[in-house]
């Protein structure tokens, strides 16, 4: 199948604002493919993913494009061998190599097909075609249960793999995908409770409450001596997470598959910063970094030959609790009662971590889903900022003003201080909005792609929280920041300091 064909599929879907719809468009293009590779692939990048994952290439470089081509004739197999090829560039040379080849894929590329890979590589391909969606063009175009393409895609951690072999072999190819050990599966997520009260009032009353740290979460299977360690999103860490291997290996189970969380803890029992467990994460080998992690179990899959996926929760934690120590497990507490909740919620937050989960104790294990019965509990930060700067978007976002650079005042220098930048949380007429009012607050010449502004609109942010960053000069970073609403009623002088942000970096350090 030509490139063409999904790029127009890409631009009609995101055109679209029915669920219905984009499933029935996004059926028609699977079911004229028949090879299982052009299957998975497509299913990928319509999902706003690359089978590669990452293959070395940023915005940076996708700023400046050669001239389209008139025609099309690149094919999806071809692209994708293209994408493989770049991601195993490596050593001195590399990133010249890296660049042509990009030149001359792109070059190779109709308007339209630029449009979309320039959107696939950024990672803003955002036309509808997400998980959900996708898993029900799967059984559309499939002619079979919505619910069995589920189940598959949860028990295999591979929606593009499941979708090959439903096109290709139905329902019966489907009942192949069962729980492996070996094999990592989509981690059930949780959906947002404003409050303990709130999370109880969800989960009908009583909720299994629990720490919520602020780790990275880990997918551990044993076979005998064997163990693997994969992460959220399903990479295999294993070399580098010694630690969690040798906690594994001391269970008295031969085959297991739980949820765990990998975290560096100082002496005192408190949390290291998130970037010192994370950076365990981004070593290449089995080297040991200074700060060693401590693993906690909260969740058991799958025990010595039998399936715990579909047990209640409870009886999940119970088989839980007979393999792990306490010391490993995550702290927890089942209740009703409000005033307890909360006061194990700030009991969790005194010792440094992020909040609760709160957990239906009678729900099974949805792999791969964000469900109703798990809900996190956690303070919401907030700032008002400053926007410097703003870029123009893609996609969906395409001729408006759409990233925003969030600036801190520094009382010093009168200037301000960069933070980061985000376009989670704005609304179409968000969007609107704010090209139109950055039009006019911009300031001087810009590079085609960021436009300066002056520091005058205030916005109130959203964030997790404060990590060190080498990218901006406060060496500070916001963390998963996202708009809230613009600040009319302040003027860029009332907007927090610098300083605050740093009382903030420093009261979680």
């Amino acid at each position: 199948m030509l490139l063409a064909e999904i790029a127009a599929t890409s631009i009609e879907v995101g055109a679209l604002s029915a669920r219905r719809a984009k499933v029935t468009r996004v059926a028609a293009t699977l079911s004229a493919l028949d090879s299982p590779a052009d299957i998975a692939v497509v299913v990928a990048w319509l999902s706003g993913e690359l089978p590669q994952r990452q293959i070395g290439v940023g915005w940076a470089a996708l700023r400046t494009l050669p001239a389209p081509a008139a025609s099309a004739s690149l094919t999806v197999r071809a692209v994708d061998a293209a994408f493989s090829a770049i991601k195993g560039l490596a050593g001195r040379g590399s990133q010249a190599q890296r660049a042509d080849r990009l030149r001359a894929l792109f070059g190779a590329a109709t308007a339209d097909e630029q449009q979309f890979l320039r959107r696939l590589l950024g990672g803003e391909l955002r036309q509808g075609a997400l998980a959900g969606v996708m898993v029900d063009a799967v059984a559309e175009a499939a002619t079979v249960p919505v619910t069995a393409v589920r189940r598959a895609a949860m028990l295999a951690g591979d929606l593009p793999v499941v979708a090959a072999a439903a096109l290709t072999g139905g329902a019966p190819a489907l009942d192949r995908f069962t729980l492996q050990v070996g094999r990592p599966v989509g981690p059930m997520l949780a959906q947002t409770a404003t409050s303990v009260q709130d999370a109880l009032d969800k989960l009908g009353g009583t909720a299994l409450f629990e720490s919520k740290l602020d780790g990275a979460r880990v997918q551990v299977h044993r076979a005998g001596d064997t163990v693997s360690v994969y992460t959220r999103s399903l990479d295999d860490v294993t070399a580098r997470l010694p630690e969690v291997v040798a906690a594994t290996l001391a269970l008295p189970v031969t085959e297991l598959i739980a949820d765990a969380e990998a975290i560096a803890l100082r002496p005192d029992g408190r949390p290291h910063r998130f970037q010192v467990t994370a950076s365990r994460f981004g070593t290449r080998s089995g080297e040991v970094s200074r700060e060693s992690l401590s693993v906690f179990f909260f969740d058991l899959l799958h025990r010595d030959g039998v399936d715990l996926l579909d047990a209640p929760m409870t009886e999940r934690l119970a088989a839980l609790d007979e393999v792990v120590p306490e010391s490993q497990r995550m702290r927890r507490l089942a209740t009703s009662e409000p005033v307890a909740a909360q006061k194990f919620l700030e009991q969790t937050l005194a010792a440094g971590h992020e909040g609760v989960m709160a957990k239906h104790p009678g729900a099974g294990y949805a792999a791969g889903r964000r469900g109703a019965a798990w809900l996190k509990v956690k303070p919401v930060h907030t700032l008002d900022l400053v926007v410097l700067a703003v870029e123009w978007g893609s996609g969906r976002r395409t001729g408006k003003l759409s990233n925003i650079h969030l600036g801190a005042r520094d009382p010093e220098t009168g200037g301000y201080v960069m933070l980061g930048k985000t376009f989670k949380g704005m609304t179409d007429a968000m969007l609107d909005w704010q090209t139109r009012r950055f039009t006019e607050l911009a300031d001087g010449p810009t590079d085609g792609y960021v436009v300066r502004v002056r520091p005058e609109q205030v916005v109130e942010i959203a964030f997790d929280g404060v990590q060190g960053s080498t990218r901006y000069p406060a060496g500070m970073a916001l963390r998963f920041a996202r708009v809230l609403r613009y600040r009319d009623d302040k003027t860029a002088a009332e907007a927090d300091t610098v300083d605050t942000v740093r009382e903030h970096y420093e009261r979680n350090g």
